[in-house]
């Protein structure tokens, strides 16, 4: 069982974001920042064209948080002019479903504008207070230190670090995987209200 019944509320907002379930006309955004070699890089995909970008957002029309095995991913889109600035995930393993794994992809000329911490910091909140998850992880890719300062940023601990593991788009790499308590979130969040 996953850890909520209930339907996804549209949409998580922040200040200047909206995070919004994938909408059909969202596939040609997804694919224009999707395709870029420097955004596959650390990614699981090497290539991404329309009709994968088609194929997602319908695998997503009815997908839900916490429903494990499952990846359920939102649209990040400024709230001024609705332009699509990236995406994020939440994973739900089959293994641990009260545990939830994230992800987040933006587009080149959306970074280094502090678009990714205020879209996870609503994810963190949705995840801790709505979907009472007990831990969130994040893995990414060792070399990836503009990922791994934000996730740092964000009030996760490094946990592992882990060597020329596995063989990923022809080379060994290595991984560092964060992780974040709801307890930990929670203490952090009452000191930032205070």
């Amino acid at each position: 069982m996953g850890i909520m019944n209930e339907r996804f509320p549209a949409p998580l907002v922040t200040p200047r974001l909206l995070l919004r379930r994938l909408e059909r006309s969202d596939a040609a955004g997804l694919a224009s920042y999707r395709s870029l070699p420097e955004v596959a890089r650390h990614q699981s995909w090497t290539s991404f064209g329309l009709d994968d970008a088609t194929r997602l957002i319908k695998s997503q029309r009815r997908t839900q948080p916490g429903v494990p095995g499952t990846w359920f991913q939102l649209a990040i889109v400024e709230k001024t002019d609705r332009n699509l600035v990236g995406d994020c995930g939440l994973h739900c393993t089959q293994a641990e479903p009260h545990q939830l794994e994230i992800g987040i992809t933006l587009a080149p000329t959306y970074q280094r504008r502090g678009y990714a911490t205020e879209a996870l910091e609503s994810v963190l909140a949705f995840g801790f207070s709505v979907l009472k998850v007990h831990r969130l992880s994040a893995v990414t890719a060792a070399e990836n230190t503009a990922a791994a300062a934000l996730f740092r940023r964000l009030g996760f601990r490094k946990e592992a670090h882990f060597l020329e593991h596995r063989w990923f788009k022809d080379r060994w790499e290595s991984e560092f995987v964060f992780g974040l308590l709801r307890r930990e979130w929670e203490a952090r969040h009452a000191l930032s209200e205070k």
